[in-house]
């Protein structure tokens, strides 16, 4: 995994919409390799970014969407039900036979759901986001949310959303998925 993906770190609208759209680039890396081992390497990668982005938003960008945003507990508890879903459906993807037409077909319909959950967050979060924060606080943003980035799990765990769970659970959870990627790494 290249780190964050992304290398804007200077607003955190950016650097998200970013990573949204280089998420999009590698489902379809998935769904167009050409063999079970470079599918399964493009979905630990596809696995490894959603999971980590969908840390900085839930420990960075949500709460902050809570207090400046009109409607930001609405806003915001739609989004993290969806994020909620989003890796349970992930957690029983990583659960499949990667090379199965079944596979496919569950990971197009998991597509489908994360681009519009992006788009939602795009017009309904970032975009408010934008108006109400200066450039300098989204950049600070940005930053924290590339450090949390950099000590997020790197597998779904459904239960985990909001930014308490995640500061809770998330060092004891991103140490045990960094250690099963090693070792899954060492023995592959």
């Amino acid at each position: 995994m290249a780190d964050t993906f992304v290398q804007s770190t200077d607003d955190v609208v950016k650097f998200l919409t970013d990573q949204h759209n280089l998420i999009k680039d590698m489902f379809e890396e998935v769904l167009s390799a050409s063999d079970t081992k470079a599918r399964e390497a493009a979905f630990i990668d596809l696995r490894k970014l959603l999971a980590v982005h969908e840390t900085a938003e839930e420990m960075v960008v949500h709460p902050r969407a809570r207090h400046e945003v009109g409607d930001g507990d609405e806003i915001v508890d739609a989004r993290l039900a969806e994020e909620h879903e989003a890796k349970k459906h992930l957690s029983a993807l990583e659960k499949m036979d990667i090379g199965s037409d079944e596979f496919l077909d569950e990971l197009r319909a998991f597509r489908d759901e994360v681009i519009e959950h992006a788009e939602r967050e795009e017009t309904e979060e970032f975009a408010k986001l934008t108006r109400e924060l200066s450039a300098e606080e989204r950049e600070k943003m940005a930053k924290a949310a590339l450090a949390a980035q950099a000590i997020a799990p790197t597998r779904p765990h459904p239960g985990v959303e909001s930014a308490k769970m995640n500061f809770a659970a998330g060092p004891f959870a991103s140490m045990l998925d960094r250690a099963r990627d090693l070792l899954k790494s060492a023995t592959s």
